[in-house]
């Protein structure tokens, strides 16, 4: 008997990744699945149905030292990746030189070393088998000069251009790369950005459920990209031909602190 094919998923824990977790476990896979908080351990319990087995691990991804400690996990389960779902990030609320250092390098090595190393590393594994789909969790943030959120909106404008440079290379290798662009989601991202006085933090927000299904749609039929919901996709649009000082004062509209407006 084969075993279930395997995927690894990141910031698993709540929100858009546990949503993605449970959709891979709904179609047959099992499950690695990490987060930088204990939290991670009641979302394995409750993904543990039916025949669905999950390891769990609680990993700081945004340390070279939290990565490898998630590679090794997975490769202790001596078994091929068939989906990576890159799925970490953090955001970070505010004028950006009010910001202490720490938690701007962290936006940055979360986002972006942490998503860049654990790709690189899985990715050669697929690229040498042969085969595996890799979705990374952008934000059509990338798209937006992010006022008081600045840090955060370029961290998803690389991991957006990553991703679609990346796709490219991997033509022909039967390794698949899908970059998910959500916009504003009901998750716990607000708040841990120091973002709920905002209007961006009021706003009704979209279902991580359903921003998780169209991003788990887009991966397994190997598409390139997916924005997630009409009113980003009519946002993504607008922001191509919109100069980025415009988009840039709307944004701080939407993200700057009550007490700043």
């Amino acid at each position: 008997m084969n075993p279930r094919p395997l995927a690894v998923v990141t910031g698993a824990s709540t929100g858009i990744g546990f949503e993605l977790a449970k959709l891979c476990a709904e179609r047959g896979y099992d499950l690695v699945i990490a987060a930088d908080e204990p939290e991670i351990e009641q979302a394995a319990n409750s993904l543990r149905k039916g025949e669905t087995r999950v390891v769990e691990i609680e990993a700081d991804l945004a340390t070279a030292a939290g990565v490898e400690a998630l590679y090794d996990c997975v490769k202790r389960v001596a078994r091929p990746v068939d989906i990576l779902i890159a799925n970490a990030g953090r955001g970070l609320g505010g004028a950006f030189l009010d910001q202490e250092f720490e938690g701007i390098r962290r936006v940055l090595d979360t986002n972006v070393t942490g998503t860049v190393y654990l790709t690189h590393l899985i990715g050669r594994d697929m690229r040498a088998r042969g085969t595996g789909k890799i979705l990374i969790v952008g934000s059509i943030a990338g798209f937006i000069s992010g006022s008081f959120q600045a840090v955060y909106h370029g961290a998803k404008a690389f991991i957006y251009n990553f991703s679609t440079a990346l796709a490219d290379e991997l033509k022909g290798t039967g390794v698949t790369i899908t970059c998910l662009m959500p916009g504003a989601t009901e998750t716990e991202f607000f708040r841990r950005a120091n973002m709920l006085d905002t209007e961006a933090g009021r706003s009704k927000k979209a279902d991580p459920a359903e921003v998780a299904r169209d991003g788990f749609d887009a991966l397994m039929e190997g598409r390139q990209e997916i924005v997630s919901g009409w009113q980003n996709k009519l946002l993504a649009l607008v922001s191509h031909v919109t100069p980025a000082s415009i988009l840039a004062w709307r944004n701080r509209q939407f993200s700057a602190p009550d007490k700043r407006m």
